[in-house]
């Protein structure tokens, strides 16, 4: 009994430690918010996020996308060919990369590439005294430091996404009509019948609302490290693990609200 006493107090201290940090990551994010809608618009620093973000995160995207498409249509295939509906394998490559592991997988990419780097930088400036400088110059760091890298993450997760929905559904279509010699219109056919607007348009919010969180909790992290050169490893790490656990968990309220 002692024994499940204590799996249980420490379970019940991970999820308290869980909630609590996610109360002082949303306190973080109202603050990223009101200084978001204060002018001016630091419109070059977020252009340099965007393209930190975005451009430099497309190869691994359109490298992760297509090897998804193209094990999604070959696991259809086998799965489908069994009632001799291989027919259905476009729409469900289709489905699932737009609803699902568009935004999902592209999100945890660019937060193992992107936040990471986010949590990095700001724990070096926390550290090194950077941020400390810029309140005696009366200047905000999150005003100069987070609300670019929040608004680059916001608006290029979607656009990722997108990048990956069209790759992923074009290694499907490689597997599945060249490769297991499926027929093509049918296979386009399926697609146009079963996917509509709205399944493209909830991945594109839920990757909004993925990239608002691996760039919110990378900012958070790195902007509260302490403890030298090894806090700002141990933050980087922190940020990576608890910005894809919040991205796994919200995915199922977003499905749930959504579909």
């Amino acid at each position: 009994m002692n024994g499940v006493s204590a799996v249980i107090d420490s379970l019940g201290r991970s999820v308290l430690r869980y909630v609590e940090e996610m109360g002082k990551i949303l306190l973080f994010f109202i603050s990223v918010l009101s200084w978001t809608i204060r002018p001016p618009l630091k419109l070059r620093n977020i252009i340099k996020q965007m393209e930190f973000v975005g451009v430099k995160s497309i190869f691994v995207v359109v490298l992760t996308g297509t090897f998804t498409g193209m094990v999604m249509a070959l696991q259809g295939y086998y799965g489908f060919r069994m009632f001799s509906a291989e027919s259905m394998v476009g729409s469900i490559v289709a489905l699932g990369m737009t609803r699902e592991l568009g935004p999902v997988l592209t999100s945890l990419m660019v937060t193992a590439r992107a936040g990471s780097a986010m949590a990095a930088e700001l724990g070096t400036m926390r550290v090194t005294e950077q941020i400390d400088a810029l309140y005696v110059m009366a200047a905000n760091p999150v005003k100069h430091l987070v609300v670019p890298r929040v608004v680059a993450g916001v608006v290029m997760l979607p656009v990722l996404t997108v990048v990956a929905d069209f790759v992923g559904i074009l290694g499907g279509y490689f597997v599945g009509v060249i490769l297991l010699n499926i027929n093509s219109g049918i296979f386009v056919k399926n697609i146009c019948r079963y996917v509509d607007l709205d399944d493209i348009f909830n991945g594109l919010i839920k990757a909004a609302v993925f990239g608002l969180i691996l760039s919110l909790v990378g900012c958070y992290k790195g902007f509260n490290t302490t403890g030298g050169a090894e806090g700002v490893g141990k933050a980087t790490t922190e940020a990576v693990v608890l910005a894809s656990v919040t991205i796994l968990i919200s995915d199922y309220f977003l499905t749930a609200i959504m579909f």
